[in-house]
Parts: structure tokens; sequence; C-alpha cells
């Protein structure tokens, strides 16, 4: 018999949920142990936070912004992300960029990357201990979830229906990875770099990935491309996923082969 406990706290304009799946019956020393995880978990994404959020006027991204500090002397973090969303910028060939809403704006890679990090290093751990199955975030609707592999739990992430609030329009199985939405339903509009105008081709996107910045990028990108344009995804590193176009249309793809089209109803 297992049990699921659960911590929230609102992050980067969103809440996140801490999720562990353990033995019911898990004694005073786990729970502290695991109250002790998800706190470190939420206290390092606030620090991560603090340093990258673009409505802060104190952080060091918009110190950058404004041109008071340079990139050589800010946290070495920001080196680092500004380096992936580089590479994540020439491998989705431009439909993903952290240079644009007047300056360096990583949001888009930071979410997923700071939830793999702060995951990694604090609650990933805990599947060394005896009677916990898995751990699991929720970062505003994106996921990102560990299993311990010789007692596998299957996670089930059901994916919003972008014209239809509370619905979902998919439901997605895995025992680690992420699983991460772009679309306008939650975010607003999704702009363009290259044009600066909104992307106007799908209205959600969903990809699995093995890790939630990977995912995070490439669902972004999916929702720039268009749900016509499916060429990304043959060399794309993301397992499966979907695309709801603006007329309702799901186009759904794995392992870089789209698999069926289910047309607007």
């Amino acid at each position: 018999m297992s049990g699921v406990r659960v911590w929230t706290r609102e992050l980067m304009g969103t809440v996140f949920s801490v999720h562990v799946v353990g033995d019911a019956s898990g004694g005073p020393g786990q729970r502290a142990a695991d109250d002790l995880a998800a706190a470190r978990f939420f206290d390092e994404v606030s620090g991560i936070e603090r340093i990258f959020s673009t409505f802060r006027d104190d952080s060091e991204v918009s110190r950058i912004r404004r041109g008071e500090l340079d990139f050589a002397s800010a946290d070495p973090r920001v080196g680092t992300v500004a380096a992936a969303c580089d590479e994540a910028e020439t491998a989705t060939a431009g439909r993903f960029s952290a240079h644009w809403r007047g300056g360096f704006d990583p949001t888009g890679y930071v979410k997923g990357w700071s939830v793999d990090i702060a995951g990694a290093g604090h609650l990933e751990p805990l599947l060394r201990e005896p009677g916990i199955r898995a751990v699991g975030v929720n970062a505003g609707g994106d996921v990102r979830v560990w299993s311990r592999p010789e007692t596998p739990w299957t996670w089930r992430v059901g994916v919003a229906d972008p014209a239809r609030r509370g619905a979902i329009v998919a439901t997605i199985e895995l025992t680690s990875g992420a699983v991460a939405t772009s679309g306008t339903a939650e975010r607003g509009d999704i702009i363009e770099p290259a044009s600066g105008r909104p992307a106007g081709g799908a209205r959600s996107a969903t990809v699995v990935g093995a890790d939630l910045a990977t995912a995070d990028v490439w669902a972004t990108a999916a929702v720039v491309a268009g749900a016509e344009d499916l060429s990304w995804i043959r060399g794309a590193p993301v397992a499966s996923g979907l695309i709801v176009s603006s007329d309702g249309g799901v186009r759904r793809f794995a392992n870089g082969v789209e698999l069926c089209i289910v047309p607007a109803a």
C-alpha cells in the first residue's frame, strides 16, 4: 500500500507542487526527511528566481537587461543558462530564443532547468530511502518525475485542452522524465523570435523528454513552428508529443514520426 504526500509553494509566477510516493507506513523519520527535501527544493528554486526573474528589478537578469551588469560579473549560473539557451536557439533553428522582449530573457528555459537541477539535488536522492517509490514536481502544469527502478511507479499526466478549461485532450504515462506544454491558454501569446509577432499556427504543443528544460524548449519551438510544420521532430531530442492546431485538430508524434491526425470536432 502506498501514500502520496504533497507540498506546494508559489514560485516564478505560478504554483509548484512536490509529490512523494511512498509506503503509507513511513515513520516520523521518513516524513521529516521528505519535509526537508521539499523545503530545500523550494528554497533552491526561489534562489534561482531571485537571479533570473525579469519581474524583479534587483535580479541579475534585470540588471543585465538595463546594462548595469555584464555576464562575466554575474552569478556563474547566468552564463550557464545563457550558453544553454544559445545552444537551444541553434538546435531549434531560431524557434526558441532567449534574446527577445528587449534583451536577454531566459524565462522560457529557466523554470524547467530549475526543476531539473533542484529536483536532482534534493528530491531524486529520496529514492534511495526505503519505501519511497517515486518523486515528482508539477511546475504550473509542466511535470518532471523520477521513479525507483526496481519498483517503478507509473505517473499519469493529463494534457490540458487549450479550448476547454478543465478538460484534457490526452493522458501521458511515464515512470521517469518530463512533460511540458506550451500554448496560449496558460501563458498568453507565444512570440515568434524572428518576427516578434505572436505565433498563430497552434493553440498548444506538448512534448515528452528526458528532462524538463529540454521538453519546455521544444514545446515552445513546436508552437512557433505551428501545427502544419512537423519537420523539426526528426532531429528533436524528445520522445513523443502532440500539437493542437488553431482549429482544434490534434497531431500526435513519437520518435520523430507522426502517428496520427485527429481532425477538429
